[in-house]
């Protein structure tokens, strides 16, 4: 590989004019650049966006290198509704999306007759195949003559339906065990699956919530005829969703006047100094005129134990917050809830790695009421996750209470984590996530009744704020300490920043001292040891979240941990795939179904894992999230193959781990930028 690279750069060499070649090192040094090491560039690709857009010089290469993946990208990408295609920016809103029942198998064995031939209560009427003949003659080949599940558990639940039944069945097409490992009575492995028969009660609306109800009495947001039952407060919910969008404009320009710096440093309070309440706030948000409200530094306080009629001692003393359990958060390392990517399995690959407090994806607290099972499985946890957290986003105090409640008496966690920091407008609109930050009063109201019923200590996710130039995170971290929140992680950025520019490093400790003596996490930006702990250095935050960095490279937390630059091989990269692979086929089963749902999640994985640039390659280690390489070619062909931006090449990679990919099979990234075809 080493000849056949020095060749190909001596030849391109002396075929590039001096023009080209100068024109080329101009885009390599300009800003935003990762500098590569000379020897690696892959001069063949460099030159292609120069013969179609010559003379650009003073951009990044990033920049060029996405000019020319949207042209290609454009010539696969169906136009619009207008019959146009646009640039390639943003996401991918009409990338092709495959239902699961489009990836099984054509003929479905009756997952009741695998168990039990005769436990079929549908009989003739089943949907689904009872013949193993049948099955068998349409059934895919297998993908290897090894099974991960068997090999670890002496049984493969899955039997004949396993794409790799061949070392678990006999000629009989009977399932084996293997006795050497195999134990009945073996605790599972996977925690928080959702019984039953709760599940039915929520989906009937008669699950009974007496803690929560007793609460949003108390506050008045219950009256005493209405029931336990959650039926009349989601419909309540749903009226106030509707009057947070009408009004959604209104409160945004609210919300992010609480806080503004003057040029002396100072902190002011609200547009021109005027101070905002959170009353004021509540009022703007429903759409009200704000009535003159005390101070934010001295908010009318919410009295929860207070109830119509006389007050006993038992009512009070269930009303306040019980003796819970205790965690240590200073210096630990905390691996970021991320939606799709961070699932169960990718836990487990940076579990292994040395991340040391782990969290669920983002589940809608509405949908856990509803007892929809998607949601439920966001709450799935692993035995070897040894301090974990769920994470709930919601906008009303009813909502949140009752889930709260629920989670308590169901599910196994060390911490609710509250979501306040998620940008999008579907959450947004509806009061939920960044939004809740300026709502105070009802934020107020979910947080102190999520506490008073929670067993766990409660958690908080927020950003800076709305706006980049008006963030106020630093005014709502004293009320969530006095609150009695836990902890809270703080993104350096607003919802307008999302994931541009850097994130404010300077803005989080300025938080973390206002919220002292709770821990306060930030979050931004560190793809290194170096950068942790240059953000902990003579700061008083707490400790570190990693999210992006995390996808990017998994091993950060043993290289923060062991303070050195991991120069990972390519063989030992694909032995964290093989890693998930396995403990994809473990969770989400390895049938032709569950062995589908492993590649695509993987190869969600994929788009953010290409972004790595090995150590060995780059001129100045380490590498920096906020700037993107040219195209550059690995020591290997498999660390080439792996660097490739190409969702071909992705899964050619999930081909090595779980065998070829269906023919209908298609994927794109759900952003643009990650990825061309």
């Amino acid at each position: 590989m080493e000849e056949n690279r020095s060749e190909e750069q001596t030849v391109l060499a002396t075929e590039v004019s001096p023009g080209e070649k100068e024109a080329v090192e101009s885009v390599l040094s300009a800003p935003g650049v990762l500098r590569i090491k000379e020897e690696f560039l892959d001069w063949k690709k460099l030159l292609k966006p120069r013969q179609h857009q010559s003379g650009a010089g003073g951009s990044s290469q990033a920049g060029h290198r996405g000019d020319n993946r949207a042209e290609e990208q454009d010539r696969d990408e169906p136009p619009n509704k207008k019959g146009k295609w646009k640039k390639a920016k943003g996401q991918n809103k009409r990338r092709p999306h495959q239902k699961p029942s489009e990836l099984c198998d054509r003929v479905r064995l009756c997952p009741s007759f695998l168990k039990d031939p005769g436990s079929c209560q549908f009989g003739e009427k089943c949907r689904f195949s009872h013949s193993v003949e049948e099955y068998m003659a349409n059934k895919p080949a297998d993908l290897g003559d090894t099974c991960y599940v068997f090999d670890k558990y002496g049984r493969c639940p899955f039997g004949i339906t396993c794409r790799f039944a061949k070392c678990h069945t006999d000629d009989k097409n009977q399932t084996t065990l293997n006795p050497n490992v195999y134990t009945p009575d073996a605790k599972p492995t996977t925690l928080n699956n959702l019984p039953k028969d709760v599940q039915t009660s929520l989906r009937k609306k008669k699950y009974k919530f007496p803690k929560s109800d007793k609460y949003l009495r108390a506050i008045g947001k219950l009256s005493s005829t209405q029931g336990s039952d959650n039926k009349c407060v989601e419909n309540k919910s749903s009226e106030e969703e509707v009057k947070v969008t009408e009004g959604s404009s209104n409160s945004v320009n609210l919300i992010n006047d609480v806080q503004t710096k003057t040029e002396d440093g100072k902190v002011s309070n609200g547009r021109n100094g005027d101070d905002l309440s959170t009353q004021g706030l509540q009022d703007c948000t429903e759409g009200a005129v704000p009535k003159t409200p005390p101070t934010v530094e001295d908010p009318a306080p919410m009295d929860p134990g207070k109830a119509s009629g006389s007050v006993t001692d038992e009512d009070t003393i269930k009303m306040m917050p019980r003796e819970r359990k205790k965690l240590d958060f200073s210096n630990k390392l905390y691996l970021a809830p991320l939606t799709t990517v961070g699932n169960l399995p990718f836990r487990r690959v940076c579990k292994g790695l040395g991340a040391d407090i782990t969290c669920g994806e983002m589940a809608m607290a509405t949908n856990l009421l509803q007892g929809q099972s998607s949601e439920w499985a966001l709450l799935r946890r692993h035995q070897s996750e040894d301090m974990f957290g769920v994470q709930i986003c919601g906008s009303h105090p009813e909502v949140m209470a009752h889930c709260a409640e629920l989670l308590n008496e169901t599910i196994s966690v060390d911490f609710v984590d509250v979501n306040v920091g998620c940008p999008i407008d579907l959450v947004f609109q509806r009061g939920g996530g960044c939004a809740l930050m300026g709502r105070l009063t009802k934020f107020e109201q979910v947080v102190r009744g999520m506490i008073g019923i929670l067993d766990v200590p409660l958690t908080v996710k927020m950003r800076t704020g709305i706006y980049e130039e008006k963030p106020f995170a630093y005014r709502v971290v004293p009320h969530l300490r006095d609150w009695g929140v836990s902890l809270v992680t703080l993104h350096g950025r607003s919802r307008e920043q999302r994931y541009t520019k850097l994130a404010d490093w300077d803005y989080i400790d300025e938080c973390a001292r206002a919220a002292s003596p709770m821990p306060l996490f930030g979050n931004g930006d560190i793809l290194s040891y170096e950068d942790a702990n240059r953000h902990r250095e003579g700061r008083d935050v707490a400790g570190v979240m990693i999210a992006r960095g995390a996808l990017i490279k998994p091993w950060i937390f043993t290289e923060i941990k062991e303070q050195r630059h991991w120069d990972i091989s390519s063989h030992e990269r694909l032995q964290i795939l093989r890693d998930f692979s396995n403990f994809g086929l473990e969770h989400w089963g390895s049938d032709t179904q569950g062995v589908e749902k492993t590649r695509r999640f993987m190869l969600e994985w994929l788009s953010f894992l290409y972004r790595y640039v090995p150590v060995g390659i780059l001129e100045q280690p380490p590498q920096k999230i906020n700037l993107r390489p040219p195209y550059f070619v690995g020591r290997d062909e498999l660390e080439t193959l792996m660097a490739s931006g190409n969702c071909a090449d992705w899964v050619k990679i999930t081909e090595m781990l779980l065998g070829p990919a269906p023919d209908n099979f298609t994927f794109l990234p759900k952003h643009k930028a990650n990825s061309y075809r």
